[in-house]
C-alpha cells in the first residue's frame, strides 16, 4: 500500500510499505479521510521524535477486515462499517485516571492505531491496523454524515473536553484568542452553552466566521491591544487557541477576578537550560493570580469518556463542522498538507488528506 514516511524532520516520503497485519481481536481500516493536526506538524517540522513513522490521527474509514475475536469481546463492529477512529484510550484506574486526567495514562499514551514502523496514528496511508485496546474508542459514522465528519471527532473532542475544564455560568463573557478551525469550535461550542464568546484574530475573514460561529463581538488583534484598559476586568475566562505569549498575557491584564486562562496550543516544551529561552519566555506577574484569585489552567488532547457527546454534537450538526473543511490532498501531496496547515492562508481552514483524493480543492 502507499504511505506517507516521516524519514526525519521536515522529510516526508511517499513509500510503498505492507499492509498492516492484523490480530484476532484487532481491526484494519481503509483510510477515506485523515485531517492534518498540529501536533503532528511539530513532530515533523522539529523532528521531536525517532523516524521512520507513519502519522496521520484524525481519521475516518471502513472497516475492511475484522478478527474472530472482535465481536466475542462485545465491539459490534463488522466489515463494511464506516468508522471514525480513536487512537488513544486510557486505562481509566491508573492514579491520573482517577484524577481525570487522561492525557497523563501511560496507557493513554500508547497508540493504538498504526500503519507500520513504531504506532503514530497511520492516517497518512491507505489502511491502518486498530489495535484491541483503542477499540472502545471508534465510533461508527451514520448513514447521513461523511467521513470528514467521523475524522473531526478527535478534534471537536480535545475542545471540548478543555471547555469542561472552565467554571462557566451563562451569560459570561470569555475571550477566545485565535479563530483557526480549533478556535472556532470553541467558539461554537461556548455558543451553544450560553456563552458570550469575545473572538479575536489577524486574519478578517477568520473574524468573519467568527460571527457565523456564534460570537457576539469580533475584534482585531490589534484592536484588543489598544482596548485592554477599556475591557479590564470585564472577561470571566480567557481561551488561548493560538501558541502566543503574547495573548498570554492580554489575558492575564483582562481576565476578571476568580477568571480563568486556558491554553490550549502551547504544546511545544521550552528548552530552558539547554540554550537561552525563546523570545517567548516572559516574566509572569503571579500576584495577579494569587491576589486576584485566577486560575492558569492547561488542558492537552481528548477525553475517551466524552465520545458519546461529541459524537450527538457533531453527527447531530448542532456544531457543523463542515463549514471548517477548506482544503484536500492527494496521500501524495501530503507534505503540501502540511506546508499549508503550518502556515495558513486567508482561505485555509481545516486541511485533509485523503488516500484516493485525485486533485487539490
Amino acid at each position: 500500500m502507499r504511505a506517507v514516511v516521516y524519514r526525519g524532520a521536515d522529510d516526508l516520503r511517499v513509500e510503498t510499505v505492507p499492509v498492516p497485519a492484523i490480530g484476532a481481536d484487532e481491526l484494519l481500516v481503509k483510510v477515506a479521510v485523515c485531517g492534518v493536526c498540529p501536533t503532528d506538524i511539530k513532530k515533523i517540522h522539529y523532528g521531536t521524535v525517532p523516524p521512520p513513522r507513519i502519522f496521520g490521527h484524525e481519521t475516518a474509514g471502513t472497516v475492511v477486515q475484522a478478527g474472530p475475536k472482535v465481536s466475542r469481546l462485545g465491539f459490534k463492529l463488522k466489515v463494511g462499517d464506516r468508522v471514525a477512529l480513536h487512537h488513544h484510550v486510557p486505562c481509566l484506574k491508573c492514579h491520573f485516571c482517577r484524577h481525570h486526567a487522561f492525557a497523563q495514562c501511560e496507557t493513554y499514551k500508547r497508540t493504538g492505531i498504526t500503519a507500520g514502523f513504531e504506532p503514530a496514528g497511520g492516517g497518512f496511508a491507505e489502511y491502518v491496523r486498530v489495535m484491541r485496546f483503542v477499540l472502545p474508542g471508534v465510533v461508527k459514522i451514520p448513514a447521513k454524515n461523511t467521513f470528514e465528519e467521523g475524522a473531526m471527532l478527535e478534534p471537536v473532542n480535545t475542545v471540548l473536553k478543555a471547555v469542561k475544564r472552565l467554571n462557566l455560568l451563562r451569560g459570561d463573557r470569555v475571550l477566545v484568542a485565535g479563530q483557526g478551525p480549533i478556535g472556532l469550535m470553541f467558539t461554537k461550542i461556548l455558543q451553544l452553552r450560553g456563552v458570550h464568546v469575545l473572538a479575536t484574530d489577524l486574519l478578517k475573514s477568520r473574524l468573519k466566521l467568527a460571527k457565523q460561529f456564534g460570537a457576539k463581538e469580533v475584534m482585531p488583534v490589534s484592536d484588543l491591544k489598544s482596548q485592554i484598559t477599556n475591557l479590564k476586568s470585564q472577561i470571566d475566562a480567557a481561551i488561548i487557541a493560538v501558541p502566543s505569549d503574547d495573548a498570554v498575557q492580554q489575558a492575564l491584564q483582562l481576565v476578571r477576578g476568580a477568571g480563568q486562562i486556558l491554553l490550549f496550543a502551547h504544546t511545544k516544551r521550552a528548552e530552558y537550560g539547554v540554550r537561552p529561552p525563546a523570545s517567548g519566555f516572559y516574566p509572569l506577574d503571579l500576584a495577579s493570580i494569587c491576589l486576584d484569585e485566577k486560575d492558569l489552567i492547561g488542558s492537552y488532547s481528548a477525553d475517551f469518556t466524552i465520545q458519546d457527546e461529541v459524537a450527538r454534537l457533531v453527527f447531530s450538526r448542532k456544531l457543523d463542522v463542515r463549514p471548517l473543511l477548506s482544503h484536500w490532498f492527494a496521500l501524495e501531496k501530503t507534505a503540501d498538507a502540511v506546508a499549508l496547515a503550518s502556515k495558513p492562508t486567508e482561505r485555509s481552514l481545516k486541511i485533509l488528506v485523503k488516500p484516493d483524493f485525485k486533485n487539490v480543492r
